[in-house]
């Protein structure tokens, strides 16, 4: 299994992380799912707001990082002026 997680400092503003989330589950190949962060174990959690892209296996991750509809989510995200998010990839066992 394969993910894209993306965290943010800030949280978005909701209505408009709401139309940006319609965007982001245009993606083929995957589920998007998104949040708030509520805590962590110790102290303040270092991120506000989270949300991830699941795919079932690598051709399938592949094939969506390389896809328009994944380029758009970015782009969509910047034009917004959403905070900076920290998007990292991941392989799950």
């Amino acid at each position: 299994m394969y993910r894209v997680v993306v965290f943010y400092q800030q949280e978005p503003d909701s209505a408009a992380y709401a139309e940006h989330a319609e965007l982001c589950a245009q993606v083929p190949n995957g589920a998007f799912r998104h949040g708030k962060v509520t805590g962590s174990p110790m102290g303040e959690p270092a991120h506000a707001y989270y949300a991830e892209w699941e795919f079932a296996d690598e051709p399938a991750f592949q094939a969506a990082i390389r896809s328009d509809e994944f380029m758009a989510t970015g782009k969509d995200a910047y034009k917004r002026g959403f905070p900076q998010p920290t998007v990292e990839f991941l392989e799950l066992s």
